[in-house]
């Protein structure tokens, strides 16, 4: 009895030693979880006799459980590669169509700009459209639009923050004071807008204060002999501010939305050799543009224009992406645009001690780990995602070499009990 007692303490010795290597052998794979060999005694008993008369007849190994405790966070600079800091697990389509978990957030692209594993793997979320905001509730491989660039947009407003300096004279006031009005160049300010076939054209707009009426603006869209619009009257619009130096008008057509004009089809000359060319021989945009004109004033300090933007652009090239906390992943772009292309979910379990490892840092679900469940990272019981960063293995090596040494020195002592019942049983062969 005595021989197969130290065998089995031999075995779950030995099982525990390939248990501690292999922790040692993936202390610098990333996501990895240790494991642990854990025992449990074996008891002989007759039938019918109460437990505390067995007799322990040796040890096995009761279970090899993985502690999925979190791993340091290392910066790695690289944009696709995320780690999980909290609770949560990857979702990953195999290449076999069944469904894994990882905490390796060691992403790539491949030549169709899905994203990923270093096993080929596709990694699961929820699409997105530009705004961020999730299309659909079911989760597919997540894509970047590697393949073509993104589609021009033609202008369609144009967003002018500037102040108008309140002591410029009018020509009534300037012949008064016996000077000359400031030139129409004097405040301008100019911009490129974009057709629907992302070709720029530039907008030139020039404030004049009107004659006689000191909170007053006349908008021309060019200089003297060459106006904006096609019209022999240059002027576009006139501004009015109140005695506070806050803009009063235009009114927008719908009401409480602001002041500005528009710029109507047909009245911006355009660089595309494509748009129709009038009989003097320039082509003009067909698309009108609104100009908003809400944070314009005028303040007795120099003109100085703040902000002036607008809403379109040529096409573009995909020149890079970022992940954010939220999984949210942005797609950044040649023409210094930035859309969102999907976001990236967690799955967590109520047993994740039941899940089932299957090689290149995955699991599987089983009965045992119940079903996943889905959510966003950062969000309840989801860790949030750090971008540019990989999780570490969670191996403690020094404590691995300890625990390796308590095992080698377990695997002797049950080899000594074998030798010692050995030597007894020798004694007893050799009575005369």
């Amino acid at each position: 009895m005595s021989f197969q007692t130290g065998l089995s303490g031999l075995n779950a010795s030995s099982r525990s030693l390939d248990v501690i290597g292999n922790n040692i052998a993936n202390a610098n794979t990333t996501g990895m979880k240790s494991s642990r060999a854990e025992f449990g005694d074996l008891v002989a008993s007759s039938l019918g006799v109460g437990s505390s008369g067995g007799a322990g007849i040796g040890v096995a190994v009761a279970a090899v459980p993985q502690q999925f405790t979190q791993g340091n966070i290392a910066a790695t600079g690289n944009s696709l590669d995320v780690a999980v800091n909290g609770g949560g697990f990857f979702q990953l389509t195999q290449n076999d169509g069944t469904a894994a978990y990882t905490r390796d957030g060691s992403f790539k692209l491949d030549k169709d700009g899905y994203i990923i594993t270093n096993s080929g793997a596709n990694l699961m979320g929820l699409p997105t459209d530009k705004t961020g905001k999730p299309t659909s509730a079911t989760i597919q491989k997540l894509q970047l639009p590697t393949n073509a660039p993104i589609a021009a947009n033609a202008t369609t407003t144009i967003t002018a923050e500037f102040n108008l300096d309140a002591r410029a004279k009018d020509a009534t006031q300037a012949v008064a004071a016996g000077t000359t009005a400031a030139p129409r160049s004097t405040y301008g300010t100019s911009l490129n807008v974009y057709d629907s076939q992302g070709v720029a054209s530039p907008v030139s707009l020039y404030f004049v204060k009107t004659d006689g009426t000191a909170n007053s603006w006349d908008i021309y869209g060019g200089l003297d002999g060459s106006p904006l619009t096609t019209s022999t009257y240059p002027i576009l619009g006139t501004m009015t501010f109140d005695a506070a130096g806050k803009i009063t008008g235009p009114a927008v057509a719908a009401p409480g939305t602001g002041y500005g004009i528009t710029l109507a089809a047909g009245t911006i000359p355009s660089n595309n050799p494509n748009d129709a060319v009038s009989a003097g021989g320039t082509g003009y945009l067909s698309q009108a543009i609104a100009l908003d004109l809400s944070s314009v004033s005028q303040y007795g300090s120099p003109f100085a224009v703040s902000n002036l933007a607008q809403d379109g652009y040529t096409a573009g090239e995909l020149t890079g992406v970022s992940i954010g906390e939220t999984g949210v992943i942005t797609s950044r772009y040649s023409n210094g645009q930035s859309q969102f292309s999907g976001q990236i979910t967690l799955a967590e379990f109520r047993n994740v001690q039941g899940l089932t490892p299957v090689g290149g840092n995955a699991w599987v679900s089983t009965y045992s780990s119940g079903a996943p469940v889905q959510g966003t990272p950062g969000a309840g019981r989801f860790g949030a995602l750090r971008s540019g960063a990989l999780e570490d293995s969670n191996v403690d090596l020094t404590g691995e070499l300890v625990n390796m040494m308590v095992a080698q020195r377990a695997y002797q002592a049950n080899a000594q009990t074998i030798k010692t019942q050995d030597q007894v049983m020798s004694t007893l062969v050799n009575l005369r």
